[in-house]
Order: structure tokens, then C-alpha cells, then sequence
């Protein structure tokens, strides 16, 4: 797989507000516009949330790595034709599954695409995410539009 950054991570943040330790998206390797995107977590030991979760057997949280899908569907929002300002915030999540644990040295691969949009401000979309070809978690990601 290619892994040279379509959007690199400047860009990134340029499109989310998310900022350390809530960053959770180091580029986007593929990109249709108004249709999906990949993007990469390269998952390291001195993440905070591996000083309690688990002392001894560091294990990204399943909410991260959902958060983490998230941000790279965010950014297939934020660029959709004639989106209104503001800021898209989860509205739910179902049919989420976890399949195994994602540890530190892991690069998180997570694919999002658009299923539906309804009035350019709620849309909803299916991520999965893998990591060395091996589905880590799938759920379907709904979301909303704040002003």
C-alpha cells in the first residue's frame, strides 16, 4: 500500500480542531472527495492513555480508535460542496464491533465512507479500521452539524 501522504498532517489540522492529545489522525493516504478517505494513526507507547490503560499491557481505547475513524470521516465532511460553517460533533454510533486489541508499534489503517447526507448537516457513514490487514474495529459513525 501506498503510504505517501496525500494530506499530511498540517493539512489535517487545518480541516479539524482537534489538537494533542485529541489528534488522532497523522495523514490521509486516499481521498475521494464527497466519498471516503484513509487515514493513518501510527500508535505509540507515550500516548497518555497508556499509563493507566493497562499498567503493564498498554491497549488503545476502543472509544480512540472509534474517535480516531471519526476524524478521518471529519474530514470528508468539512470538504463536501456548500457545507455551512460550524462544527460536526457524533450524533451516534451503531453496530460497532472491536476485534482485536491495537497496541503500541501498531499503524491504525482506518477507512471511512459516506453512506448518506441529508441537508448538509447530518450525515452518516461506515468505518473500519485494520492494522497489518486485520480488521481491528467496524461500526457505523452518525453525525451532526453544531453552529
Amino acid at each position: 500500500m501506498n503510504t505517501s501522504p496525500i494530506l499530511p498532517v498540517e493539512v489535517i489540522q487545518q480541516l479539524l480542531p482537534h489538537r494533542y492529545p485529541f489528534s488522532l489522525v497523522d495523514r490521509i493516504i486516499e481521498y475521494v472527495p464527497g466519498v471516503k478517505a484513509v487515514g493513518i494513526k501510527n500508535v505509540t507507547f507515550n500516548e497518555p492513555h497508556f499509563q493507566g490503560h493497562f499498567p503493564g499491557r498498554p491497549i488503545m481505547p476502543g472509544v480512540l480508535i472509534i474517535e480516531a475513524m471519526a476524524q478521518v470521516g471529519g474530514v470528508v465532511l468539512t470538504q463536501m460542496p456548500e457545507t455551512p460553517a460550524g462544527l460536526f460533533m457524533f450524533a451516534g454510533i451503531d453496530k460497532v464491533r472491536f476485534r482485536r486489541p491495537v497496541v503500541p508499534g501498531d499503524q491504525l489503517i482506518m477507512e471511512v465512507e459516506l453512506l448518506t447526507i441529508k441537508r448538509r448537516r447530518f450525515g452518516k457513514m461506515a468505518g473500519t479500521a485494520q492494522v497489518d490487514g486485520q480488521r481491528v474495529a467496524e461500526g457505523e459513525l452518525m453525525f451532526s452539524l453544531v453552529d
